[in-house]
């Protein structure tokens, strides 16, 4: 079920994405609320589970994590058993980011942060100790060309 938002909310969202430590005030300001109708808007949309949350985003050269690794899981076991030992292997593991179950050729996608390649050697053996898996292949990106955490809203 889609939830129903209106201008407004898609104004202070907006906003939000851009810079979620602005201050109530200055929300309101940039959306053309009062600061208590501003106030009321942005709790009922974390109430709805619209906004999930809010977080500081790192350079992740400044704290050691230059590389950026998408890797590419092909697995010939679909059973259950072997679904749950994945999925925790992919919850305990902070190294990835995100985690995608795909359809075609590739079952899943993992998206990481790593020091170097050493680093991602590292993280693929703790992987294969933790889940048996018939093809893995990893991709280093070179450049970001663009790399965003706002939706197209």
């Amino acid at each position: 079920m889609s939830l129903v938002l209106d201008e407004t909310d898609l104004r202070i969202l907006r906003c939000l994405q851009q810079d979620a430590s602005v201050s109530m005030d200055e929300l309101a300001t940039r959306t053309n609320l009062s600061r208590n109708a501003c106030w009321r808007r942005v709790k009922l949309l974390e109430e709805r589970q619209v906004i999930h949350g809010r977080v500081a985003l790192i350079d992740p050269d400044a704290v050691g994590l230059g590389l950026s690794v998408f890797v590419i899981i092909r697995t010939s076991a679909h059973e259950k058993d072997w679904l749950a030992k994945f999925e925790e292997a992919v919850r305990t593991l902070p190294e990835i980011q995100g985690a995608h179950r795909m359809t075609g050729d590739i079952d899943y996608v993992l998206r990481l942060r790593v020091p170097d390649v050493k680093g991602y050697d590292r993280f693929y053996k703790r992987l294969i100790a933790k889940v048996p898996i018939s093809d893995i292949s990893a991709s280093f990106v070179m450049e970001d060309i663009k790399e965003t955490t706002a939706l197209p809203i």
